[in-house]
């Protein structure tokens, strides 16, 4: 008897069952899970939600929901998706942090390269540099000035390691050449609750967790981390710090999609064609402008464009940190 014969039967059985599952992509009354790396009320998870809404549609109504996973940069809920089934129904949205983790976390249980299917960039969000209400400078040459004559005794908050606002402060302090005391908070909310009680001096966040407290005067604006200036209404006019002396410095946090390793590419490409339809939806766009973000609409919405992207952020911010020193193990 050959042996083989069957093996061979069921192997195609299972391959069959498996691609018409593909096809059937998504199946009536089963959920879509859209874990979030961080928690809830976040910057990263309004981008989520936001995005969850603008997906039912063209997922044929789809049920979505999101699943806030925390904690360690990003790295905990990274996990969770790259070693769930790999069938589309669990998906990771995660910001920059997928591209520092492998350089702040030296013991990953997964690898950031290989462990995902790339599904497309949604946006990018610009980051503003703001400081205490009570700060003597009151735009961004009197704060340079400032830290000039503080240099020491200056504190800088940020929403954890490995957050946005951790990483633009890394940056910022490269540029000035000065050193500031890092005060990591549990989330964005509690940092910028501190900045405005004057308990901080500076932060350097997410336009969608600052254009906010920056219209309402809560604190105090010095500049934008865009190439060019915002046309948001509440701060649009803010100047850029590459137009204020850094040169170098544009730093904006983008989010992408990602789903399991070996996720079929049928299943990929249904995803992949459903995130098109949802960054033109009019609503969705309304509501990430309103917070200073930008929809994506480059080439980076292709699954091997958004790769390439992540790959090239791993090596530039895998270098900020080192130079820093700043890593979390």
């Amino acid at each position: 008897m050959n042996i083989l014969f069957p093996l061979a039967v069921a192997s195609a059985a299972v391959l069959s069952t498996f691609g018409a599952h593909a096809q059937s992509f998504p199946a009536n009354g089963k959920t879509i899970t859209i874990v979030v790396p961080f928690t809830a009320g976040g910057p990263t998870d309004r981008v989520a939600r936001d995005l969850a809404e603008a997906l039912r549609k063209p997922l044929g109504g789809a049920t979505i929901v999101v699943d806030n996973t925390a904690g360690a940069g990003s790295s905990i809920g990274a996990a969770k998706v790259a070693r769930a089934t790999p069938d589309g129904y669990t998906l990771l949205l995660n910001h920059i942090g997928m591209a520092t983790i492998p350089s702040l976390y030296r013991k990953l249980s997964f690898n950031v390269e290989s462990d995902f299917e790339y599904l497309g960039i949604i946006n990018d969000v610009p980051m503003t540099l703001i400081g205490k209400p009570t700060l003597p400078a009151n735009n961004y040459k009197e704060l340079v000035q400032w830290v000039a004559a503080n240099k020491g005794s200056i504190n800088l908050a940020n929403a954890g390691v490995g957050s946005a606002s951790h990483l633009c402060g890394l940056m910022f302090q490269a540029e000035l050449k000065t050193d500031m005391t890092p005060v990591p908070y549990k989330g964005a909310a509690p940092a910028i609750a501190d900045l405005m009680g004057n308990q901080v001096d500076l932060l350097c966040d997410q336009t969608t967790n600052t254009s906010g407290q920056i219209e309402a005067k809560k604190v105090k604006a010095y500049a934008v981390t865009t190439g060019k200036r915002l046309t948001t209404p509440s701060l649009k006019d803010l100047p850029t710090l590459k137009e204020s002396g850094l040169g170098n410095f544009e730093v904006t946090i983008w989010h992408g999609l990602y789903a399991p390793k070996d996720t079929p590419a049928a299943v990929v490409k249904t995803i992949n064609d459903a995130l098109k339809v949802a960054l033109k939806d009019p609503e969705f766009i309304k509501r990430e402008e309103a917070l200073g973000a930008v929809i994506a609409t480059d080439k980076r919405i292709e699954p091997a464009e958004h790769k390439k992207f992540v790959q090239a952020e791993i090596a530039k911010w895998g270098a900020v940190i080192k130079a820093a020193g700043a890593y979390a193990d």
